[in-house]
């Protein structure tokens, strides 16, 4: 249920003029890179540890994005849970509980992590302050909700030799979730038809 609590954010403003002007150059770096890929896939490998770094969670998957707002987010067993996004709703399907949440796309699941990669990139200045450092091949962007209430404090985004290569969350404890990107594939034809649910016979159904 993580990456679904991950879906709740709102807007802040700015009060630096120097802050405005780093922002919107990083802005433009993040945009220009997560506008070279219009569909992404790849496996992922994700890991949760505490404040002291002890190990919480450890999963792996496979997503496919495409813009604008299209993701699929499947977490293998025996952790499995399923997240879809048409554009419009989201689904989590629990299939060891045999349960299914649906939520609207409203304007606070649009600025979420998974959104970020496959949604509008011209409103990513909205709802975050960005820095970044570049050096080599390598480039990592600093995500800070402007949100008062973000169950995350800080995201860092990381792009190696132009293509996704991780990111991690930390929230307001110091908890650490590290997501790395394996096998990307970028440009490929993604059809729609996996980006909607059909819930399953006998699934619980939660409507928020």
């Amino acid at each position: 249920m993580r990456l679904v609590r991950l879906l709740l954010l709102t807007v802040l403003s700015f009060t630096s003029v120097a802050a405005l002007a780093d922002d919107a150059v990083a802005v433009k770096r993040l945009t220009e890179l997560l506008n070279q890929a219009q569909t992404i896939t790849a496996r992922f490998s994700q890991l949760t540890l505490d404040a002291g770094g002890t190990q919480l969670q450890e999963s792996a998957g496979q997503m496919v994005l495409k813009r604008p707002g299209l993701f699929r987010w499947h977490t293998d067993a025996p952790m499995e849970q399923l997240l879809v996004s048409n554009g419009k709703q989201v689904w989590l399907y629990d299939p060891d509980l045999q349960q299914v949440t649906i939520q609207k796309l409203d304007q606070r699941l649009t600025h979420t992590p998974a959104l970020l990669l496959s949604g509008d990139v011209s409103k990513i200045q909205e709802n975050f302050e960005i820095t970044h450092n570049e050096g080599g091949n390598v480039v990592d962007f600093i995500l800070k909700p402007k949100a008062k209430d973000s169950l995350f404090d800080s995201l860092r985004l990381s792009f190696r030799n132009n293509t996704l290569n991780d990111m991690q969350l930390i929230d307001s404890i110091g908890q650490r979730t590290n997501i790395l990107f394996l096998n990307v594939k970028m440009n490929q034809p993604q059809a729609d038809s996996q980006f909607t649910f059909e819930i399953p016979a006998g699934a619980d159904v939660i409507q928020e």
